[in-house]
């Protein structure tokens, strides 16, 4: 059984089977009205949903009501992996995911996590926006998946609940939770930490029994799951860049008409730009809050003890199957 499969449960196979793309009856000389669905794990009041969102928007106000896209959040239709399998079989037509999970369809958009490869989040869009952005297409269509954009996932960092994290050797006997993501688990393992994969729907009452220590994400996501109520200390190593892949199922692509197609498009290309700009203002509003908290333990991080501790991870990635793209990635970047 792949990890992908492993996510399914009784209540993802039932949200999938309501997520069938729906014709809803109309009165008489109306025109039907399509209903797709758009599932992802993140809370309501993160960037990522407000998006989404606003995609539903624009495809609802361009086709004059007659595609509806029903957006559920904080994994109502499932984790993110079961998104996955829903979305290549077309029970779930959109997903708005993230890099880890997505990495086990198409590995080599981990490689977009290198530690440290990316000072700031506006490098990594001229990449994934430009010379990079048709061969990760061409990889995503082998597997029946449509990429629609790159939102922003972030510059990441650290939280606990044991201590302020300084230096690697701050991470050992400490457990620390990460996503389904081989370049996260590789980057954790080569500073020290014990990982665990641990949903991320599933992670706030993880760390809030103690099943793991600590945990790594954007700003904005600890802020928007609370996850600063369980883990005070947050220290800023700023190791690695995240996307978000906007997603599409090929089956549903498959069923709208040119003209409907280009609406897509442009929706998404619309919701992207707001989500990325959104992820960025919230990211500088709560590294702002999060200091002014007197409840919190704030500190900048030794980047560049944590960068050379995780140097092995980039050699090591560059002797896989998929070498070459990572040796073209960092070749990029300079």
């Amino acid at each position: 059984m792949t990890d992908i499969t492993k996510g399914l449960s009784r209540r993802t196979l039932l949200g999938a089977g309501l997520a069938m793309p729906a014709v809803l009856s109309l009165p008489r000389g109306a025109q039907a009205q399509t209903v797709f669905s758009l599932g992802h794990n993140a809370a309501p009041t993160n960037p990522r949903h407000i998006a989404c969102e606003k995609f539903a928007e624009i495809i609802k106000e361009k086709t004059g009501g007659r595609i509806a896209i029903r957006v559920a959040p904080s994994e109502q239709l499932g984790n993110e992996a079961s998104l996955l399998t829903s979305l290549r079989t077309g029970a779930v037509d959109f997903t708005a995911n993230s890099q880890g999970s997505t990495s086990a369809l198409v590995p080599e958009i981990a490689a977009l996590g290198l530690p440290f490869l990316f000072s700031n989040s506006e490098a990594a869009f001229k990449l994934v926006d430009g010379p990079f952005k048709d061969v990760l297409a061409a990889r995503f269509a082998k597997v029946g998946i449509r990429p629609l954009g790159y939102w922003d996932n972030g510059i990441r960092n650290i939280s606990n609940s044991k201590r302020a994290i300084n230096v690697p050797e701050d991470l050992k006997g400490l457990k620390i939770r990460t996503p389904p993501d081989p370049m996260t688990i590789d980057i954790f393992q080569s500073l020290g930490a014990a990982t665990q994969q641990i949903s991320f729907g599933e992670l706030y009452v993880a760390l809030q029994q103690g099943v793991v220590d600590g945990q790594e994400n954007p700003l904005t996501n600890i802020a928007s799951s609370k996850i600063y109520e369980v883990n005070p200390y947050i220290s800023i190593t700023g190791h690695k860049w995240e996307s978000s892949p906007f997603l599409m199922s090929n089956i549903t692509w498959g069923r709208l008409s040119a003209a409907d197609r280009d609406i897509v498009v442009e929706a998404a290309a619309v919701a992207g730009a707001l989500q990325r700009k959104m992820l960025g203002e919230s990211e500088a509003k709560f590294a702002a809050e999060f200091k002014a908290n007197p409840a919190l333990k704030i500190n900048e991080a030794d980047k560049a003890a944590f960068r050379k501790a995780s140097a092995s991870v980039v050699d090591a990635w560059k002797k896989k199957p998929f070498g070459d793209f990572v040796e073209q990635l960092v070749k990029a970047v300079g």
